[in-house]
């Protein structure tokens, strides 16, 4: 049942507001955001299939960390209030998206993941191209 216009105007249409956000994009950037997103889940995935000795659940962490990092410091630049701040955070999920690689990469020497850390692997370095040439274009 809809809200009347008199409800909507006192306490403002929640469900509406909610639901817009998550599927409409709201400004520039959003597909890279989506993709940051997607990223980030897929490595909550491949974390989740680890062993669950120390030493793996310890780099679980870390990985789950800096991929989750590297997509909230990218919605952190894309609400920048200037320039150098959008550039300082732009830096800041370049970071995060490398170290995603150092983990990554250490996943795989050490055979942790049955999973194929491929596709995960180049959309990282696929991510992380887009963050540098953004650094470069807002320079």
């Amino acid at each position: 049942m809809e809200p009347s216009d008199t409800q909507k105007q006192a306490t403002g249409n929640r469900q509406q507001a909610t639901t817009n956000t998550v599927r409409t994009p709201l400004r520039m950037g959003s597909d890279i955001a989506q993709r940051m997103i997607a990223f980030a889940s897929a490595i909550i995935r491949v974390a989740r299939a680890m062993p669950k000795d120390p030493a793996s659940r310890h780099i679980a962490m870390q990985v789950i960390r800096s991929s989750t990092s590297c997509g909230a410091n990218y919605e952190e630049a894309r609400a920048a209030e200037s320039r150098p701040d959008f550039i300082h955070k732009l830096g800041i999920s370049l970071k995060e998206i490398r170290e995603t690689c150092y983990w990554l990469a250490l996943i795989h020497e050490a055979q942790l993941s049955s999973l194929t850390l491929d596709p995960i692997a180049r959309e990282a370095i696929e991510l992380g191209s887009i963050l540098g040439a953004s650094i470069r274009t807002a320079r």
